[in-house]
């Protein structure tokens, strides 16, 4: 039987999931050079190719998209066999994955440094991806926790919640609705948005909030980026839909303004989210019990 490292096993896993050697370079903190070698190395123990490359672009070969499936089910094996010999010990160490929706990126990064200091064994992996992604991860068992909005309904998970996230409409501070006070939400309909993209949290929540009040805003663009739509929303192309944790220093500074809309912010809740299935380590253990007993005044006073 041919023998495959884990560290091949986890480049060609990362390569699988962003299509590029140079984003998987980044993510696994090696040169392009490495990654290639590893992937190289891995086909000629198969003897078949995994993949095709054209300029920039990957493309699995049938055999790779075969060989990722049963990777990602090894690597996760090795992972709970990993945890439960660190459980056995009582170790409060190790290696956690943790998923994050792009969104809370404004926050967790001050949470990490703050648990580092508590847990200096623990090694935190940040993932961060849209909901959708996210979803697709914890459902084939690739990360410990992640921290999402509304938990999933159709994957079997235990949700906590740990902090508030208010939502609400924004705009530029030279926006006619800029200056209305308790508008009644259907004054929207007439004003153009910039949104995120499909597929993310905040997106659903919007459209689930325009349906349950008919109306429908035209859409001039999308985005993938919370920063770039604040940007846009500066400079007038029109009204964003956000989560009230990723503008508060905008708003401080006066560059953009919270619209006094009836109904509005809606307070939802940030969940630390995992597989109710899986056997958590302990390293994963504590960084849950640090997000549920410390992170909401912490949060509070950050974003």
């Amino acid at each position: 039987m041919r023998r495959y490292t884990l560290r091949q096993l986890d480049t060609f896993l990362d390569v699988a999931r962003e299509l590029s050697i140079s984003r998987a370079a980044e993510n696994l903190h090696v040169t392009q050079p490495a990654v290639s070698m590893q992937m190289r190395q891995l086909e000629e123990a198969i003897g078949l190719p995994l993949y095709e490359q054209t300029g920039r672009k990957i493309k699995l070969t049938d055999a790779g998209e075969d060989f990722q499936q049963y990777a990602i089910g090894a690597v996760a094996q090795l992972k709970q066999l990993e945890d439960a010999m660190a459980e056995r010990r009582g170790l409060k160490k190790g290696r956690v994955a943790l998923a994050i929706v792009s969104t809370a990126k404004y926050f967790v990064p001050m949470l990490l440094v703050l648990f580092r200091k508590k847990f200096p064994d623990v090694q935190v992996v940040l993932h961060i991806h849209n909901r959708e992604s996210i979803m697709n991860l914890l459902a084939r068992n690739e990360i410990d926790l992640v921290i999402m909005g509304r938990a999933p309904d159709s994957i079997d998970c235990t949700a906590n919640i740990f902090a508030t996230n208010p939502l609400a409409v924004i705009s530029a501070p030279q926006h006619p609705l800029s200056r209305r006070r308790n508008a009644p939400i259907s004054i929207l309909k007439d004003h153009e948005f910039v949104v995120r993209e499909k597929g993310s949290g905040t997106r659903q929540l919007m459209e689930r909030l325009f349906a349950e009040n008919n109306i429908k805003p035209p859409i001039v663009m999308e985005m993938p980026s919370n920063e770039t739509i604040k940007q846009a929303v500066m400079a007038g192309m029109g009204l964003s839909f956000l989560s009230l944790r990723t503008i508060r220093h905008e708003l401080a500074s006066g560059h953009l303004v919270l619209l006094d809309i009836e109904g509005l912010p809606i307070i939802r809740h940030w969940h630390v989210t995992h597989l109710t299935s899986k056997r958590l380590s302990p390293a994963a253990s504590v960084l849950k019990t640090f997000l549920i007993e410390e992170a909401a005044p912490l949060i509070n006073l950050w974003a």
